[in-house]
């Protein structure tokens, strides 16, 4: 419960308030979020957060809540909850159309593990949302004609970041407290980090990425993005479980929130290694340091770690990524090239440089970055870097056309993000402040596997850094 002044965005709590109380009912919120919708298609530029959604699937859902709430009989506590899929999930009955104009030519007739899990939950699936095509971009850049540029509410002039764009942005904008996204090289924690919302990437095969499209099995993760941590708690502890249908996942311990809500850090040491920490903007570094200071001030240890090859684990990652990406989507590039966007033709055809014999050495490569890992878990209980070494890029009219490609803006935006998808670690990014062109700066923290709790309970001091948050200038209040 935060009482801060000021603009604060709205979360679950406020929903479920409003529900016990009878002072809104899930219907009334459906219908008010249903006129946003229609609002944000017509606005200029258009926002372009969700690229799919259906009225009456929406209402269906709300009603059926709106029943549970007067009988006193709710699910969950993401019972009326709006919540939007990135489109690369299967959701019923939307398109699965995974950011392209060729996949999913009929609607969705079965539900990704977390549609079903949120469904089961009693969440209002508000619709899909916009993603970079096939997940091949950190900008979010998808000039194509079902989806267009997703706007960053803090800034409409501005990218949301990628993959999960449509989600953050969703998020940002007020339209739904929770939307879910995956990150296979930072598409969860990049565009929350732009959007100035909270994002949690889990460990590794935690939450079920079933129905999903299988772009590159062996990095990427699923995970909430959320308007606060205590959301991306709750959610999180309502998807993360083993899936029968979900091999990677089965042998995990039972996810727990214990100590998160511990009134300091004592006993906590904070893993930094301060080389690679600065390698970002200094109006980015300066605020991460104070936040580090902040970190302390609460109790925990700052110790000096050593990351070593770095650099090596970078282009590992990349060579894992696009190898096995390029693997899956080999029919797509032979028979659906001159329909994809220009930039999603160059990663994949840059991707089919690799050798068998690259990818085998990155995968050494993985083995031994988990092995220094897994050493310096011995001495810390995480590690903090920023989340991304500079704020959302601009957008200039020429990538509303043609698209984006810029390898070195992608490669700042995944600088502190492919260690967690290299290696499966879990990481939580969490809003710290704006820079002074007022877009969000944000805070990466890492843990062990399946240490997602500690993250949480960082992430929770963390908010309380950040001494206001400021407004969007897209924003939609579906509780006024």
């Amino acid at each position: 419960d935060s009482a801060s002044n000021g603009f604060n965005f709205k979360g679950i709590k406020d929903y479920l308030d409003c529900y016990r109380s009878g002072k809104l009912t899930p219907s009334q919120v459906a219908k008010n979020i249903i006129a946003m919708l229609e609002d944000c298609d017509k606005s200029t530029p258009p926002l372009r957060a969700i690229v799919q959604w259906d009225q009456e699937q929406i209402m269906l859902m709300a009603e059926a809540s709106t029943a549970r709430y007067r009988n006193k009989c709710t699910l969950s506590y993401l019972d009326g909850i709006p919540v939007c899929l990135k489109e690369e999930f299967k959701v019923v009955p939307y398109h699965h159309r995974v950011g392209t104009i060729y996949l999913g030519t009929e609607p969705e007739t079965e539900d990704a593990t977390v549609a079903k899990k949120l469904r089961e939950a009693g969440a209002i699936i508000i619709g899909v949302s916009n993603m970079h095509e096939l997940g091949t971009g950190t900008t979010g850049c998808n000039p194509n004609r079902y989806h267009k540029i997703p706007r960053n509410p803090y800034n409409p002039n501005h990218f949301t970041g990628g993959s999960s764009s449509g989600s953050a942005a969703a998020v940002a904008a007020g339209l739904c407290p929770v939307a879910i996204g995956t990150d296979g090289g930072g598409s969860v924690r990049i565009p929350a980090s732009f959007c100035g919302v909270v994002g949690l990437k889990g460990t590794f095969g935690r939450i079920s990425s079933h129905g999903s499209l299988p772009l590159s099995y062996s990095t990427v993760s699923v995970g909430p993005i959320c308007t606060s941590v205590a959301d991306a708690a709750i959610v999180y502890s309502i998807l993360a479980e083993p899936d029968p249908l979900y091999p990677y996942g089965l042998k995990q311990p039972k996810a727990t929130l214990s100590g998160m809500c511990a009134p300091d850090l004592k006993g906590l040491k904070l893993g930094v290694d301060w080389t690679f920490f600065k390698a970002c903007d200094a109006e980015v570094l300066s605020i991460c340091e104070k936040a580090v200071e902040h970190l302390q001030s609460l109790g925990a240890s700052v110790v000096e770690v050593s990351l070593p090859e770095m650099e090596e684990m970078r282009v590992a990652h990349v060579i894992c990524i696009l190898s096995e990406m390029r693997d899956f989507l080999q029919p797509d590039f032979n028979k659906h090239f001159q329909e994809m966007n220009l930039d999603t033709r160059a990663n994949l055809a840059l991707a089919s440089q690799f050798t068998a014999l690259d990818y085998i050495t990155a995968n050494r490569q993985r083995t031994r970055s988990m092995r220094f890992l897994r050493e310096i878990f011995t001495t810390v209980n995480c590690i903090l870097t920023p989340a991304v070494a500079s704020t959302a890029p601009r957008i200039y009219e020429s990538d509303l056309l043609t698209g984006s490609s810029d390898l070195s803006l992608t490669v700042r935006s995944m600088r502190f993000m492919q260690l967690g998808n290299f290696t499966g670690i879990p990481g939580l990014v969490v809003p710290i402040g704006y820079s002074t062109a007022g877009l969000p700066i944000s805070f990466q923290v890492m843990a062990k596997w399946w240490d997602e709790a500690v993250l949480l309970r960082i992430g929770l001091k963390l908010e309380q850094f950040r001494y206001q948050t400021k407004k969007p200038s897209i924003y939609y209040d579906i509780l006024a």
